[in-house]
């Protein structure tokens, strides 16, 4: 497993497998990370995998998780872009995980928050970033979720558009 943080693409495939970062269940003083698959068992679900939870109305009491990122990916149309801290900071995107249940596994689902001023220009949500300074705010619901769930000022997101690849020759 990778500890360093990577880009978080959102077009993914289905079953692949990230690090994420929370409270041991088992001894909550301690902070572990683990390796968790992308989305929620769909058996529960009338067969969808939900790989998103919306942050309004809720306020996360347990299970919170972080999964470490470089940048995340969005696109719109065919169009693609990557966004990054202002900084070039690596960031979390703040989750929840599921335990593993008969034979799906460990899963989290990113939380969502309506699009800032940065991003809305491209789509209107975008996974919740909690920097580095809020980890332990966030995994032990100390801070208030006000504060967490609220958008970033204006600018802290550098929005590119990511070049296309060529297709390698056969």
């Amino acid at each position: 497993m990778s500890t360093a943080p990577t880009p978080f693409d959102p077009d993914a495939p289905q079953g692949g497998k990230r690090a994420l970062v929370r409270r041991n269940p088992d001894d909550p003083a301690e902070i572990e990370m683990v390796e968790a698959v992308w989305g929620s068992d769909p058996r529960f679900s009338d067969g969808v995998n939900f790989r998103f939870v919306r942050s309004e109305g809720r306020a996360f009491p347990a299970r919170r998780c972080l999964i470490p990122a470089s940048e995340f990916r969005m696109g719109t149309g065919d169009h693609r872009y990557r966004v990054t801290l202002d900084s070039g900071n690596f960031f979390y995107l703040a989750a929840i995980w599921d335990p593993p249940l008969a034979d799906w596994p460990l899963s989290y689902r990113i939380v969502t928050m309506p699009a800032g001023a940065d991003i809305i220009p491209y789509q209107s949500r975008h996974g919740l970033i909690i920097q580095r300074r809020d980890v332990m705010r966030w995994l032990d619901g100390t801070g208030i979720d006000k504060d967490l769930l609220a958008e970033l000022p204006r600018h802290s997101l550098f929005v590119e558009p990511l070049k296309a690849q060529a297709a390698l020759p056969l």
